[in-house]
């Protein structure tokens, strides 16, 4: 069989058209991967204020993109990043019980935010809008630090009143009640968290709202990443900024530690304001509460505190002493200075941590469910603008029933199981009954399904509560 020679180029040509493509494929690919790459990085400097002002300065509020939420996978993988750290120096690695606690608590502060955001940004840009003294320019770099200077200063003195009113310590204390420190903790949050945006509002004076929010983002992520052990000291640079050492100081509850080290991002305004307290290498810092509450339902940590200050509150016998139980610091009594005595204040020494052993099975279930919270929680999020009211309020209601039952579970509680059978129920109730516009059908099916079976496992399980044991038991 001859070949023609026409044939041997149209094959040469051939040949060549697919290195052509496979170079320019090639070519797509690198450009992809530098792409994802630089885009990662950046990701994670946004965690150390390791940005350029030109590509975070926005004229308009809505152009600012939600740092916060795009972090959340950063989160999980500094979380596990720091449980290789620990593994690798033969630590223990952090509880699933109390490090999900603090999560739930994180996903309920971002429930709330649905909330408080638009209050604040109502309030925030009225100010500016009618009262600001002059008009600074958003894409000055000048205004960009000046915008980030003022907002870690007034976050210190938010923080510090957080701690020194008991209104607001009643609040604040849940971000204090792990008995551990680790990054998970960062995120361990009120659900009126949010109502602090009062402190920052004499920002509006100059600040121009864009740059408010993109810093408020900024200086809450930079906080996530110093609580841990895993780092023990940033050199000459603890002697400006608050690093691991510093806070951990601050989440101490020794008798030392308390009311200290208050900057968010700077550590300088406690060096000028005389609340600074550096580690001590030869004590060993107790963390969680002054008197901690044993549980791990971030409904009850949520709210217990607050119980307790109207307690108070009622227990006064004049209108003075009540307000004063309300607006002086946590350790008042009648008769004693604005932040109590400090010889009355309670010594914490070494403690045994609350702790309790559930099956594996249990764990895995817990864990399965809550990124099925976290996978409904961002979804949903991203369509809450053209939600009604009434639907946001069903959504919010579903993410905290199942953090509840959640803790409940971890908690050993008598009624978990019941819980969680009548919210699985009600998910499939509310699934067949009603839109989802975030989720596909597909996703709705197997979601379905698998509350279906996940309520009636539970149902099963009511008649026999599951055998849990201490773990001072096993030893």
């Amino acid at each position: 069989m001859e070949v023609e020679e026409s044939d041997i180029l149209n094959f040469n040509d051939s040949i060549r058209s697919i290195i052509v493509k496979l170079n320019h494929y090639d070519v797509a690919d690198d450009l992809w991967y530098h792409q994802a790459a630089e885009d990662f990085w950046k990701g994670v400097g946004k965690f150390f204020y390791l940005v350029k002002p030109s590509e975070t300065s926005f004229e308009r509020v809505e152009e600012v993109p939600n740092y916060f939420n795009e972090a959340w996978p950063y989160f999980l993988l500094f979380i596990l990043l720091e449980n290789v750290l620990l593994w690798a120096e033969r630590k223990p690695i952090m509880r699933i019980n109390d490090s999900i606690t603090s999560l739930s608590h994180g996903l309920a502060h971002e429930c709330s935010k649905l909330v408080f955001k638009a209050i604040e940004s109502y309030c925030y840009i009225s100010i500016y809008t009618k009262f600001r003294i002059m008009d600074l320019p958003w894409n000055n770099p000048t205004t960009w630090y000046l915008a980030a200077i003022s907002m870690d200063f007034f976050y210190y003195w938010g923080h510090r009143a957080s701690h020194e009113i008991h209104i607001l310590w009643a609040q604040h204390q849940v971000h204090h009640s792990s008995e551990e420190f680790n990054t998970a903790v960062g995120l361990r949050q009120s659900v009126l968290q949010g109502c602090s945006f009062i402190f920052y509002l004499p920002m509006a004076l100059i600040i121009p709202p864009s740059l408010f929010i993109t810093h408020q983002h900024f200086n809450l992520l930079y906080q996530f990443w110093i609580h841990t052990k895993a780092v023990k000291t940033l050199g000459p640079l603890e002697y400006i900024f608050n690093t691991p050492q510093h806070h951990r100081v601050h989440h101490g509850s020794n008798i030392w530690c308390l009311d200290k080290n208050y900057g968010g991002v700077l550590i300088i305004w406690d060096r000028i304001f005389g609340t600074f307290a550096s580690e001590k290498n030869n004590e060993e810092i107790i963390y969680g509460l002054v008197v901690n509450r044993p549980s791990f339902n971030p409904l009850q940590l949520q709210t217990f505190y607050t119980s307790y200050v109207f307690q108070r509150f009622s227990e006064m016998k004049t209108w003075k002493l009540k307000l004063c139980s309300l607006f002086y610091g946590p350790s008042w009594r009648p008769g004693s200075p604005r932040l109590g005595l400090e010889e009355e204040k309670i010594k914490v020494g070494p403690r045994q941590k609350y702790d309790i052993k559930i099956p594996t099975w249990c764990n895995l279930y817990i864990l399965v469910h809550f990124c099925v919270i976290i996978y409904g929680y961002h979804k949903m999020s991203s369509y809450y603008l053209v939600l009604s009211p009434f639907s946001i309020l069903l959504f919010v209601v579903y993410i905290l029933s199942s953090l509840t039952s959640i803790g409940m579970m971890f908690d050993n509680h008598p009624y978990a199981c019941v819980l969680e059978v009548l919210r699985c129920m009600l998910l499939v109730t509310a699934i067949q009954n009603f839109e989802f516009p975030a989720l596909d059908q597909t996703v709705l099916t197997v979601m379905e399904v698998f509350f279906l079976l996940s309520g009636l496992f539970w149902f099963l399980k009511c008649t026999k509560v599951i055998q849990i044991i201490p773990k001072e038991k096993l030893k």
